[in-house]
């Protein structure tokens, strides 16, 4: 609530300058630790005008998107009893999580031209620049990536979860899943009219890892030998001990 009132008195202090967005979050800095089940975001703004406002078709956008990645998306076909994977397209970067919410349904608020000069829809976020030219249906990789990536509330898109208020105040939250990928992660707010985005702003937020999840996580990526011994060695202490207590419950 602090939050919210300093940036309200931010926003009332500044000067106008044409048609801009000023943009704030409840927290940016996500800490993920052994209990971590997710968390939850409010992203709150308000528009500076020094225009009256009109009955134009004005939307908000928002949208949060996790560090991108490379991957490998593979089709599976039966061939006699089994199934093995047969075609693959590489996806240059990916999002490890995108969320998109708006104030209406997107064809409403936004336009194809901008969408794809902002990269604002999950589809756009992902780059897939080329396929094999075997592959006749890659497009279809990328759309199979989609829907196993909102399946696991990776991807997301939340029509009409953008209020706003007075003309001129937004808010709205995104529920981050436990699934959570370490890194920085960008929120960013689109004014459009129109379809036509007007102004823009954007927000940073750190996920890391802390405490138990902290040192395992850099343990295997910077000692892997150490980290190697030790898996080793808490496999054969359970294993161990595991015989002992059967050992014990038969005698």
């Amino acid at each position: 609530m602090i939050r919210i009132l300093c940036f309200l008195i931010a926003f009332l202090a500044a000067p106008a300058a044409g048609q801009e967005i000023v943009a704030g979050l409840s927290q940016n800095r996500i800490s993920i630790s052994a209990n971590f089940d997710g968390s939850e975001i409010l992203i709150f703004g308000a528009v500076k005008r020094d225009t009256p406002v009109t009955d134009e078709d004005i939307g908000v956008i928002v949208t949060v998107e996790g560090p991108k990645r490379p991957l490998t998306v593979r089709r599976k076909e039966r061939v006699g009893p089994i199934w093995i994977n047969t075609d693959s397209v590489e996806v240059d970067a990916a999002p490890s999580f995108y969320a998109v919410n708006t104030t209406a349904a997107l064809e409403t608020v936004l336009g194809y031209t901008s969408d794809l000069r902002h990269e604002i829809t999950v589809r756009e976020a992902i780059r897939s620049v080329g396929a094999p030219a075997e592959i006749e249906d890659s497009p279809a990789f990328t759309e199979a990536l989609i829907r196993i990536r909102e399946a696991n509330t990776l991807y997301q898109t939340n029509v009409g979860a953008v209020t706003i208020r007075q003309d001129t105040l937004f808010d709205t939250s995104v529920v981050l899943p436990a699934n959570l990928v370490e890194g920085v992660y960008t929120s960013r707010i689109f004014l459009t009219r129109e379809g036509a985005v007007i102004a823009q702003a954007s927000e940073t937020i750190y996920v890391e890892k802390v405490g138990l999840e902290r040192f395992l996580y850099t343990l295997a990526h910077e000692q892997a030998l150490a980290y190697s011994l030790l898996s080793l060695a808490i496999a054969i202490a359970a294993g161990w001990g595991a015989s002992a207590l059967f050992r014990y419950i038969q005698s």
